[in-house]
C-alpha cells in the first residue's frame, strides 16, 4: 500500500527576508499560499508543515493550526532531521519535499512529479527548479522514498547537508540516480522564470501581480511573459 506525504518545510527565520512566511501576499501570509495551493494536489495522501521549535516559530505554529493543516516541530538547523522527525511515524512509502519559498506551487505539478516518479525508478525526482528541465522555478517539488530519507538521516554528517537537506543525494550523484522532466504542457517551458521568494525584490515582483492562490500555473507564466 503506498501512502504518500508531503513535507512542507518552513521556518520564521530567514536572514536574507525575515518572517518572510508571515509576509502578506495579496492578503494571504506567504505560508497559507503553499498550503493551500498543495492542498490541490490529488496524489498526496497526508500534509505536514515541518516547521522549528522555539519562540520565533510560535506565531507561525498557531497560524498553521488555525488553516487545519498538521503541524510538526522539530530542529531548527538540522533540517533533514526535521523532514524525517515529521514523517517517521506516519507509515509512509514516498516523501514529496515542498519549499515554503514557492507560493506559486502547483498541486499539479506535484501530481505531475508523483506519476513520473512511479513510472521512471529512480532515487530522486525534482520538478522545483530549472536544471536539466525546461520548468519555471518554483511550480514543482522533489521526491525520494521514505526508506532512502532513513538512510540519509543515519548518514548524513555535514551541516552543510543537513541544513540543505536533499543537497546530498545531488553532490554524489555516482551513488544515486536521479530524474526529471519538463512540463507536459509546452506553455510552461520558461525556466528563464523565476517563482520562488528568497529576497525582498521577489516578494515585490509576485506582489505586484494580479495572482490569486487559484490561478494556474499557465496564467502565471502569461502574467510575467508580459512584462
Amino acid at each position: 500500500m503506498q501512502k504518500i506525504i508531503g513535507v512542507v518545510q518552513a521556518r520564521l527565520g530567514s536572514t536574507r527576508l525575515p518572517y518572510k512566511m508571515m509576509l502578506s501576499l495579496h492578503g494571504k501570509p506567504l505560508i497559507e499560499w503553499v498550503v493551500k495551493r498543495v492542498q490541490k494536489s490529488l496524489a498526496l495522501d497526508d500534509i505536514i508543515v515541518a516547521i522549528p521549535r522555539g519562540e520565533d516559530n510560535d506565531i507561525l505554529a498557531k497560524y498553521l493550526k488555525e488553516l487545519n493543516v498538521k503541524v510538526f516541530r522539530g530542529s531548527e538547523n538540522n533540517v533533514l532531521n526535521r523532514f524525517y522527525e515529521a514523517v517517521k511515524d506516519e507509515n509512509a512509502t514516498q516523501i514529496v519535499r515542498i519549499c515554503a519559498d514557492n507560493p506559486l506551487i502547483d498541486g499539479l505539478e506535484i501530481d505531475n512529479l508523483i506519476e513520473f516518479y512511479k513510472n521512471n525508478p529512480c532515487d530522486y525526482a525534482y520538478n522545483h527548479i530549472p536544471k536539466n528541465n525546461l520548468y519555471p522555478d518554483g511550480l514543482g517539488a522533489e521526491i525520494i522514498s521514505f526508506q532512502l530519507l532513513k538512510e540519509l538521516n543515519k548518514i548524513v554528517k555535514t551541516q552543510h547537508h543537513k541544513e540543505h537537506c536533499l543537497s546530498y543525494i545531488t553532490d554524489n550523484k555516482e551513488k544515486y540516480l536521479i530524474k526529471t522532466f519538463d512540463p507536459l504542457d509546452s506553455d510552461l517551458h520558461h525556466p528563464e522564470l523565476k517563482f520562488d521568494v528568497d529576497t525582498f525584490d521577489d516578494y515585490y515582483k509576485l506582489a505586484m501581480k494580479e495572482l490569486n492562490t487559484d490561478i494556474t500555473s499557465k496564467e502565471i507564466v502569461n502574467l510575467f511573459l508580459e512584462t
